[in-house]
């Protein structure tokens, strides 16, 4: 923790890219995604890539590693899956607490490798924990507005076992990730509270929310000043935002989160806007450009990528990180707020 607050003051620290758009390199079939282990399984795999920890582990060392080769000081779990809630569409809720485990142990690894190899940069891993497939503070039935598909409660125990094995595992910080409902991520942050008392751990949290439209707010309605008044109650190493959006389109709402907390700020914005199929064409230069706009503006502490980043992406953002200073994290600004 001393460390990893001590690098955060010296610099600006650079998350890794996008894990899926690395695996989609690999174009794994369903009997990779199954191995021997999985081989009757019945229903589908393929997709699963969090299951990729237990059946190709080595591909997940691999970009652990390219991200870090990049500039990357930080990478996150391949977790972002990985709950009982998500994972009940594979019908592997009994594998959760396995994955995020090894998953954390694979990461781990990496980074204490790539720590030795550089001691000069030492290297952490963020245990990622997604929103789940199901949101608490809406109903997914325009016709029965009052129904919820999960309970707040069932999400605090679904976040708690995950949260446990990627302690377990041996994570660093713990990143609460593409929050589209915060309700969600108050349940994941209220799992995590417990769960620092009952194993006498003390791991720094990270949250990261999606804005997802050209109206400035979170699914579940929220602009980024609400966002972060919502979470402000827990003590967190940084607040940002990721995916959803590009890096050009994301700036206004970091400067919200600049001028009022006193908590470091993140992003890690998509490689631009998806095309009409789906995909991401914004090369790292134009990328790295864009995000030079925080760095001038002083609005970051930690920078990395989203949907269709790869170590390209990461080594220009890296390089061109490293002739700016990070945001100081100071006392809040503006307290009267919350």
């Amino acid at each position: 923790m001393s460390n990893l607050e001590e690098q955060l003051k010296r610099k600006i620290l650079i998350l890794d890219g996008a894990m899926g758009t690395m695996l989609q390199e690999y174009k794994f079939t369903e009997e990779d995604f199954r191995r021997n282990r999985f081989a009757q399984w019945p229903v589908s795999l393929q997709g699963n890539n969090d299951l990729l920890s237990l059946t190709q582990p080595e591909a997940i060392a691999t970009i652990h590693r390219k991200y870090f080769e990049a500039g990357a000081d930080i990478v996150e779990t391949n977790t972002f899956s990985g709950t009982t809630i998500a994972m009940a569409d594979y019908q592997m809720e009994d594998l959760v607490y396995e994955m995020n485990y090894e998953s954390a142990r694979i990461a781990k690894k990496v980074a204490e490798e790539m720590t030795a190899e550089q001691p000069g940069q030492p290297r952490f891993v963020a245990g990622a924990m997604g929103p789940t497939n199901k949101t608490a503070s809406m109903s997914p039935d325009v016709n029965d507005p009052g129904f919820r598909a999960i309970s707040f409660e069932e999400l605090r125990v679904a976040y708690k076992q995950q949260a446990r094995a990627l302690i377990e595992g041996g994570v660093d910080i713990l990143l609460i990730e593409t929050v589209f409902d915060t309700l969600n991520a108050k349940a994941a942050l209220f799992a995590i509270d417990e769960l620092k008392e009952e194993l006498g751990v003390d791991v720094p949290v990270m949250v990261s929310g999606t804005i997802t439209d050209a109206s400035g707010r979170t699914l579940s309605g929220q602009t980024a000043e609400a966002f972060l008044i919502s979470v402000s109650h827990i003590p967190l190493l940084s607040i940002g935002f990721n995916c959803a959006l590009g890096a050009k389109q994301l700036t206004p709402h970091l400067e919200v989160l600049n001028r009022y907390t006193d908590s470091g700020v993140s992003a890690y914005p998509n490689a631009g806007l998806p095309n009409a199929f789906g995909e991401y064409d914004q090369d790292s230069e134009e990328m790295a450009s864009q995000i030079r706009e925080y760095l001038e503006k002083g609005l970051v502490n930690i920078l990395g990528g989203c949907c269709g980043t790869t170590p390209d992406h990461i080594r220009a953002i890296a390089e061109i990180a490293k002739d700016y200073k990070p945001r100081p994290i100071e006392k809040l600004k503006n307290p009267e707020i919350v």
